[in-house]
């Protein structure tokens, strides 16, 4: 989406844009580099200034070929110019979070194959699911453990555009089970050092010495081929 900032610059914390329609409470930009809520990852919240009055950002949302900000009160018009400030501490903890997940799961579908079929990053802690017949709790902490390794080894983290043929060439390249890349031309790739590539429309930070130290919190069986997992972020 050309007006997604987010996805050419994870690190932007305020900028500047204009009213392209003024629904009551919901907004759509010219531009925008709030997140909205997609892919297990939750939306941005922050304000919009005006010269003269502020809108707390609520929810942002995908709605067809608009990204859809709820602001807590009526008041900006079409062509309205606001400054928006992203909630940066938020933002940053689920950029965190994000890696550390693409990494964790990683490590899981690289030993088992499983692939991907729910997630959900938060501020407190993280949860994947994963098609896994075989359920092992001890596994599953283990590799919590690996993943703390790689974090350790200060990989840099970068993104960038790729024609759609090719980035389907790369193995694994998606890891979600049932899922198809959307029917564009160019990818969003992730790529983490040499240990992952990903194609991915979230935040990420540029090296995983940024993640921090993970800590295991529990794993599920929740079903037929469906284990679950449970971690946070320590610091």
């Amino acid at each position: 989406m050309a007006d997604a900032l987010y996805l050419d610059d994870s690190y932007l914390k305020e900028f500047d844009a204009s009213v392209k329609k003024a629904n009551g409470k919901f907004i759509v930009l010219d531009n925008t580099g709030f997140y909205p809520n997609s892919g297990g990852q939750p939306w941005d919240e922050g304000v919009m200034k005006t010269d003269n009055d502020e809108f707390k950002v609520v929810f942002v949302g995908k709605f067809g070929d608009d990204i859809s900000h709820e602001v807590d009160k009526e008041g900006l018009k079409d062509g309205d110019k606001v400054h928006c400030v992203i909630d940066w501490e938020r933002r940053y903890k689920l950029m965190r979070m994000h890696t550390s997940a693409h990494i964790v799961s990683t490590l899981i579908h690289n030993e088992t194959g499983a692939l991907i079929s729910g997630n959900q990053l938060g501020l407190d802690k993280t949860r994947i699911d994963f098609s896994l017949e075989d359920y092992d709790r001890e596994k599953m902490v283990e590799y919590i453990k690996q993943a703390n390794d790689v974090i350790k080894k200060n990989l840099e983290v970068k993104w960038y555009f790729l024609p759609r043929e090719e980035a389907l060439s790369i193995p694994s390249v998606v890891k979600l089970a049932g899922a198809l890349p959307p029917a564009i031309d160019t990818l969003r790739i992730v790529e983490i050092g040499d240990f992952d590539t990903q194609a991915d429309g979230g935040t990420h930070v540029k090296n995983t010495s940024e993640i921090g130290e993970l800590e295991f919190l529990k794993a599920d069986n929740k079903g037929k081929n469906n284990r679950r997992v449970y971690y946070k972020i320590k610091n």
